[in-house]
């Protein structure tokens, strides 16, 4: 089972390792700066748990579940 963006916490950081958005989702999440090798940092989420928000190459990104399911990450420990 691989890990995605979606099953991360409040202040757990990441890597990309990939994508499986297809057609304008995949362009969208290119375009946020979602690429492979990419560092993410989950800053805080809403309180009914989506969406969550996101540090993403200095930038800070709310995203939902149904856009973070399809990135598949590798966490970093602290």
């Amino acid at each position: 089972m691989q890990t995605t963006l979606n099953d991360l916490d409040i202040a757990q950081k990441c890597i990309v390792i990939g994508l499986s958005n297809q057609g304008i989702a995949r362009r969208r999440m290119l375009d946020l700066g979602i690429v492979p090798g990419a560092f993410i940092e989950v800053i805080r989420k809403s309180p009914l748990g989506e969406p969550k928000l996101y540090k993403i190459k200095g930038a800070m990104i709310a995203l939902r579940k149904e856009e973070t399911v399809n990135i598949f990450i590798k966490t970093i420990e602290a």
